[in-house]
């Protein structure tokens, strides 16, 4: 026998949004407490899907340790493909290395090359999508897909806007 799936009502929708506030209010409060006490940083964006053996792979990596070497930190999404290559980088020339995870099934894993106390999850884009804007003085963009442009005409907005 099939069992029937729950279908929320508007009331239930609503209520839970509003609890949701809490999870989201401690995604920031976390973020910020974290994200503040790292120093200068330099964002870079980028596919999950760039293997190793490609050139903007190995080009990511050689940005991201003269950019260590300069004495700024490497925040990535803190996944695999050019985040990796970045927290390489950075990782390689003993800079600072900084990834934030977002929550995806089936989808993203830490990279190994993230500083143990500086790896962050979120559970949410647009709180994810602060942490690297506001703690960053620049941005890397390599190819990438949807997320890459997403995250690419965030902080151009921003830029904009002031």
């Amino acid at each position: 026998m099939r069992k029937e799936k729950h279908h929320k009502g508007w009331n239930e929708i609503k209520t839970n949004d509003s609890w949701a506030i809490f999870k989201i209010m401690g995604e920031f409060v976390n973020g910020y407490e974290k994200m503040s006490a790292i120093g200068p940083c330099v964002t870079i964006f980028g596919s999950a899907r760039t293997k190793e053996d490609s050139k903007y792979y190995q080009l990511t990596v050689n940005v991201a340790k003269k950019v260590s070497e300069a004495g700024y930190g490497i925040i990535t999404g803190g996944g695999p493909g050019i985040m990796e290559a970045g927290n390489r980088g950075a990782h390689l020339a003993g800079g600072t290395s900084v990834g934030l995870n977002i929550d995806l099934p089936f989808e993203q894993h830490d990279n190994p090359y993230i500083d143990d106390d500086k790896s962050l999850d979120f559970d949410y884009f647009f709180v994810r999508k602060v942490m690297f804007v506001k703690y960053s003085q620049a941005f890397v963009v390599l190819p990438g897909g949807f997320g890459t442009l997403d995250e690419l005409f965030e902080a151009i907005t921003l830029i904009q806007t002031n």
